[in-house]
């Protein structure tokens, strides 16, 4: 893009470099291994990078069509999913899950909803399961698995992310709901990739996209709220057939993020498709657990010395809030940003005020905490070079 358009668009063109220049750095430095991203502002693309290792030890540089794993940034496809089911009223926010599932009656269940699923306040199992990979990878299975065994808190009383199990019950409200006629892969392509354009996005590797994908590389040893070979893992069960984890097992490229961000910077539609209203977006992107911390995120805020701040979570997705907070977003971010993230590696938020998105994804995943600052500091970079 000229420098010219950028300034149009605000942007001061020697600024943005910043940005590019960083992530270079960090790169050579080896605090990952590479890195897509794609920034747009009313819609137009201001910054595209596109830098670093698909696979550092083999020496395979990183492509504009690199697939990646999405980590739990599959959970913001998922909760769109379920809002347009919202939207549709096959599902209703306040409804106690049990409804549907009556697994999830007594052992105080029974007044978990779908709210309390989409803002992490349900109880429901935070940790990932001692379970095999083909267990993991099966929504009935999960779901049957979270039924089974106590809540870790009251619905409503605290935020206790969930790092996988919450969203393979919310994908069984969804099949429910549907009244099986598809799979949960099928239901994510049909409602929300292919309308969307989202060609090399889908739930699982598919064999198409095999020679594309990054392998999921750690690039940090212990501690952090995931273990490096957790989500390592991710490598086995992306490729299991009939794969199909809701809370992290998507693949996808930094041109579909982009997409699926600028729907929701759109009022939920783009290019003509529609996929939820612009009133569900706004009162999704509230903040809806108030002062309540992330307990998860307590042996980190230990480990760093960071103090307590609120989750700021809406229904489904992270929002930016007032303060100064360690996230994904900036400090320059307006309060009404709101996010996707997955751990160690991917991003993409949406800052109305501005008009502008960011999309994020990268290879060599970082300690969360690391992770954290190297995003707000990206997006940082972004928001000051806006200079008009």
């Amino acid at each position: 893009m000229s420098r010219d358009t950028l300034k149009d668009l605000g942007f001061d063109s020697s600024r943005l470099a910043r940005i590019a220049a960083r992530i270079k750095q960090d790169i050579e430095a080896e605090r990952y291994d590479g890195a897509a991203l794609i920034a747009a502002r009313r819609g137009q693309v201001v910054l595209e990078v596109i830098e670093g290792f698909a696979n550092r030890a083999a020496g395979r540089r990183l492509s504009p069509d690199a697939v990646f794993s999405t980590m739990s940034v599959a959970k913001q496809f998922t909760n769109v999913l379920a809002l347009s089911m919202v939207e549709r009223g096959v599902l209703r926010l306040h409804a106690p899950i049990a409804e549907l599932l009556p697994q999830f009656r007594g052992m105080g269940k029974e007044k978990v909803n779908l709210f309390h699923l989409l803002t992490h306040t349900s109880g429901i199992c935070s940790l990932i399961p001692n379970l095999s990979p083909e267990v993991l990878t099966n929504i009935e299975a999960i779901t049957s698995y979270a039924a089974a065994h106590p809540l870790e808190s009251a619905p409503g009383e605290r935020v206790n992310y969930s790092i996988m199990v919450a969203h393979s019950v919310i994908a069984s409200l969804c099949l429910r709901a549907d009244g099986g006629k598809r799979t949960f892969s099928q239901m994510l392509e049909q409602e929300i990739f292919s309308p969307l354009k989202m060609r090399d996005t889908g739930l699982g590797l598919r064999p198409d996209l095999r020679e594309r994908f990054c392998p999921v590389k750690a690039v940090w040893k212990g501690g952090g709220a995931l273990p490096p070979e957790a989500v390592e893992g991710m490598n086995v069960m992306l490729q299991i057939p009939d794969s199909e984890l809701p809370a992290g097992g998507c693949v996808t490229t930094i041109g579909d993020l982009h997409r699926f961000a600028e729907m929701l910077r759109g009022g939920g539609e783009l290019d003509g498709a529609r996929i939820l209203s612009p009133s569900t977006i706004k009162y999704a992107a509230q903040n809806h657990t108030g002062t309540l911390r992330n307990v998860l995120m307590d042996p980190v805020l230990s480990t760093r010395n960071w103090e307590a701040t609120p989750a700021n979570i809406g229904i489904g997705f992270f929002v930016r809030g007032e303060g100064i907070t360690p996230g994904v977003f900036g400090v320059m971010n307006s309060p009404n940003s709101f996010a996707g993230a997955g751990a160690g590696s991917t991003m993409f938020w949406i800052d109305p005020d501005r008009e502008l998105t960011l999309a994020f994804l990268s290879t060599g995943l970082m300690e969360d905490s690391r992770n954290l600052e190297r995003l707000g500091l990206i997006s940082d970079l972004l928001l000051s070079s806006i200079v008009a």
